[in-house]
């Protein structure tokens, strides 16, 4: 039997090309690169799954590569690449920070850039976790960060670059690494699956991408969860929200058609079917909130583009927001809100989520009396005979 290998590790980009969401970074790491202006020390910092630790890999492959392509990239062909293709590169040294934090293991550190590459040009060192390292450790480290070898680069690497003093910041070369957009994700997530000849559906990517929260390694790490599910040949949207525990977005549909119908017996029926779910009213709140400001982005068309949705998604919120007032979205929003900020002290989290639900059932008739108070013409029509 084949032994399985987690698409997070069988699909992570060898190259700059490749990598999903950070073009600013390649762009300038390759700039640098081509005009050798390479900096001695580099601090890779964001969100974790985005790509920080695979740069450090490609860019200890780059400098060290004795054929680069027109492009900066690796050849893959020289003794360099192949031994960094078989994990046998005697240049490149990884720490992680976090199981490695002592003074003693940043001592040993130092003590491994006093000797110069047997082959190649760089040795190149990635600390991982780096914010995880003692204050000593980091004093320690400091002399060797500013003035070293001319062969020694470091590449630093943080989800908290605020716990990282100013002294190594000052030394390092910052790059700043973004949550990768939903819109990328999916479009990643589905050539894995068709290099996998996994039928996947464009709902069920979309939904494993905002779960995912901007990074990449959680999102191949739920798509594998859910090629499993599926017998290892399809993802679906129903299997999806079943296994994630992720509340199905036809319900928002169906809570906003009754609101504006002002049927509060309805909304509040489907809010008990959807705590009998298992899900969290607060959870439901924040849930509902985004759909009624997709509801709203969707109605002006420059900022339609806000909305990270499929196109079969995108038309329902289109055909949801005519038949809904913008004056009705606000002060649902509104009163959204004010339940949310509530929610967390309340004795009675259900009611504060059903009295929100059912204020909003009465918006329409509210704010048809509240212009009618305001138009003198609209009160006399009103007035009985």
């Amino acid at each position: 039997m084949e032994k399985f290998v987690v698409s997070a590790r069988k699909y992570r980009p060898v190259t700059f090309d490749t990598v999903v969401g950070q073009q600013h970074i390649s762009t300038t790491l390759k700039n640098a690169i081509s005009n050798n202006h390479l900096a001695h020390a580099f601090l890779f910092c964001g969100p974790r799954g985005v790509g920080k630790t695979t740069c450090a890999r490609i860019l200890a492959r780059i400098i060290n590569c004795t054929n680069l392509t027109p492009e900066v990239e690796p050849c893959g062909t020289c003794d360099s690449c192949k031994s960094f293709q078989n994990n046998s590169s005697l240049n490149i040294f990884e720490l992680d920070a976090a199981s490695n934090n002592s003074v003693d293991d940043i001592r040993n550190l130092v003590d491994q850039v006093r000797f110069p590459p047997q082959l190649g040009k760089y040795k190149v060192y990635i600390i991982d976790e780096v914010h995880m390292l003692s204050s000593n450790a980091f004093n320690a480290f400091l002399k060797t960060l500013e003035e070293p070898p001319s062969y020694a680069i470091f590449i630093l690497a943080t989800t908290e670059k605020h716990k990282i003093i100013p002294t190594i910041l000052s030394r390092c070369q910052i790059f700043d690494f973004n949550r990768i957009h939903l819109i990328d994700i999916i479009s990643h997530l589905q050539s894995v699956a068709d290099k996998e000849n996994i039928t996947a559906e464009p709902e069920a990517l979309s939904l494993i991408a905002q779960k995912a929260d901007g990074g990449m390694r959680d999102a191949l790490s739920l798509f594998d969860l859910m090629a499993t599910y599926g017998g290892g040949n399809s993802i679906t949207y129903k299997d999806v929200i079943q296994n994630l525990h992720v509340l199905d977005y036809d319900y928002y549909f169906r809570v906003v058609d009754a609101l504006w119908k002002e049927d509060a017996g309805l909304v509040l029926m489907l809010l008990d079917e959807i705590l009998k779910k298992g899900f969290d009213g607060h959870n439901f709140l924040s849930g509902l909130g985004d759909h009624l400001r997709n509801l709203l982005m969707v109605r002006d068309p420059q900022t339609v583009s806000l909305l990270e949705v499929t196109e079969g998604v995108m038309k329902r919120f289109a055909e949801q927001a005519a038949n809904c007032a913008p004056g009705f979205l606000l002060s649902c929003l509104n009163i959204l809100n004010e339940a949310d900020s509530r929610y967390r002290s309340s004795k009675n989290q259900r009611l504060t989520v059903e009295l929100a639900l059912m204020k909003m059932s009465y918006l329409r008739s509210t704010l048809s009396l509240a212009q009618v108070s305001l138009d003198p013409e609209l009160a006399e029509k009103k007035k009985p005979n």
